[in-house]
C-alpha cells in the first residue's frame, strides 16, 4: 500500500493571504493544483472583526461565525463567488480592508455538488470529499434521542463540528481524543459532559460507523443538536495518510524542547486546543508564519475576534518535514501534563506515493 494517495494536498487545501484594498476582485490560490473551495472559513489580522465561515452549497451571502454562538447569518459584502482557484471578494468586505492583511483557510468538498444520504435515521444532504476524508452537510432535527446521520465519508469520522442553523446555539466540537461522553465548543471552557448535547462518532463505548454519526437529543436548547425541525450543519473529518491528523498530545512545560508531534507530513494548517484548559483555540499555518524560529507568532483564536498575535513568540510551534514542535511554556499549547487535541492539514506528504521524501523549512 502507497504511504499516501494524496501527492499534492493543494489539491484539497490551501490557504490564501491577501492585503485589503477595498475593491472588488479575486483572491487566487497558489498551490501546485488549482482548488475550488467549498467551504472557506476567513478572518482578519489586523483587526478585531469576526472569524466567517462560508460553504459553497449555502451561497455567497451566508456565513457562520465561531466567535459567537450566533445563527447563520446574510450579508451581501463577504465573497462574491466560489471561483475554480479561489474566490471573489467584494469591495465592502471586511476581509477587504484598504491595507488590512487577511487570511482564508479552503477546503474542498463535493464541488456544490450535493447528494441526499438515507444512511441513517436522519436524512441529510451532504457535499462529501472522500479522497480527503472530509464533508460538510445539512440535516434537520427530529427530536428523538440516539439518532444517526449519514456523513458519506466511508471512513469513520475522527473529528465532527455540528451548528444549529437558523437559532442561536453552541457549537459542539466531537473528535476521538474526547474523554468518553464529553465534548468541546468553541470557547475557551475545557472539555465538559455532552449530556445536554452529545455529538459523535462513538457513545457507550460502542465505535461509530464508515457511514454514520450519533446526535442526541439533550436536556438543553442551546446546546441541543437534535431539536424537532430545527436544520443544522455538520462537518467532519477522517484522517488521510499523508494528508490530514486528528491527534493529541501532552504537554511537558519545557520552553525550549516542547513535544514533537509526528503528523506523517509538513503541516500547511494546525489548530490547537487544550483539553483540560480554559485557554483559546490557537491557529498556525505555513503562510503566516512562513519560517521557523520567527519571533513574531502570528496566531489568531478561532474562538475569539482578536487580531493576530505579533509580538514575541508566545504560542508558537515550528512547522517540520513530519510534524510539529511546540515551543514555549503556556497552558495553550504546552503545560506540563495537560492534554492538547489538534486537527492538521498537509503542505507536502513526508513521503510521497513514489517514495519522494519531503523537507522542513
Amino acid at each position: 500500500m502507497a504511504y499516501t494517495n494524496i501527492d499534492d494536498p493543494s489539491a484539497h487545501f490551501q490557504t490564501a493571504i491577501w492585503t485589503g484594498n477595498a475593491t472588488a476582485r479575486d483572491i487566487t490560490n497558489d498551490g501546485n493544483s488549482d482548488l475550488q473551495p467549498d467551504f472557506i472559513w476567513m478572518k482578519t489580522r489586523d483587526a478585531n472583526v469576526a472569524h466567517f465561515l462560508q460553504l459553497s452549497n449555502l451561497g455567497v451571502t451566508k456565513y457562520f461565525r465561531t466567535n459567537v454562538t450566533s445563527a447563520i447569518g446574510t450579508a451581501s459584502t463577504l465573497i462574491s463567488s466560489f471561483n475554480s482557484n479561489g474566490f471573489g471578494i467584494t469591495s465592502g468586505s471586511s476581509n477587504n480592508v484598504n491595507n488590512e492583511k487577511n487570511v482564508a483557510w479552503q477546503w474542498k468538498a463535493g464541488g456544490n455538488s450535493t447528494s441526499s444520504n438515507t444512511d441513517g435515521d436522519i436524512t441529510s444532504t451532504i457535499q462529501t470529499n472522500s479522497t480527503a476524508g472530509f464533508t460538510t452537510g445539512t440535516y434537520t432535527g427530529n427530536g428523538l434521542d440516539n439518532q444517526t446521520i449519514g456523513h458519506g465519508l466511508g471512513a469513520r469520522p475522527n473529528w465532527i463540528i455540528v451548528k444549529r442553523k437558523d437559532t442561536a446555539a453552541a457549537w459542539p466540537v466531537w473528535h476521538e481524543h474526547n474523554t468518553w461522553n464529553h465534548i468541546l465548543r468553541f470557547y475557551t471552557n475545557p472539555e465538559t459532559d455532552s449530556a445536554s448535547g452529545r455529538v459523535g462518532a462513538f457513545d457507550n463505548g460502542s465505535q461509530g460507523t464508515s457511514s454514520v454519526f450519533t446526535v442526541f437529543q439533550g436536556a438543553s436548547a442551546y446546546d441541543n443538536v437534535n431539536i424537532n425541525g430545527d436544520e443544522y450543519v455538520f462537518w467532519a473529518w477522517t484522517e488521510k495518510q499523508g494528508y490530514s491528523k486528528f491527534g493529541k498530545y501532552i504537554g511537558n512545560g519545557n520552553g525550549t524542547n516542547g513535544p514533537f508531534v509526528y503528523t506523517g507530513f509538513k503541516p500547511a494548517f494546525v489548530m490547537i486546543k487544550v483539553l483540560d484548559g480554559t485557554e483559546s483555540w490557537v491557529m498556525f499555518d505555513h503562510k503566516r508564519k512562513p519560517f521557523n524560529q520567527d519571533s513574531n507568532v502570528n496566531s489568531l483564536y478561532a474562538n475569539t475576534t482578536s487580531p493576530e498575535y505579533t509580538g514575541a513568540s508566545y504560542h508558537n510551534i515550528d512547522i517540520l518535514s513530519n510534524g510539529f514542535k511546540v515551543l514555549l511554556t503556556n497552558i495553550a499549547v504546552n503545560s506540563s501534563n495537560k492534554k492538547y487535541v489538534y486537527m492538521a492539514f498537509a503542505e507536502n506528504p513526508f513521503v510521497t506515493s513514489t517514495g519522494v521524501p519531503t523537507t522542513a523549512r
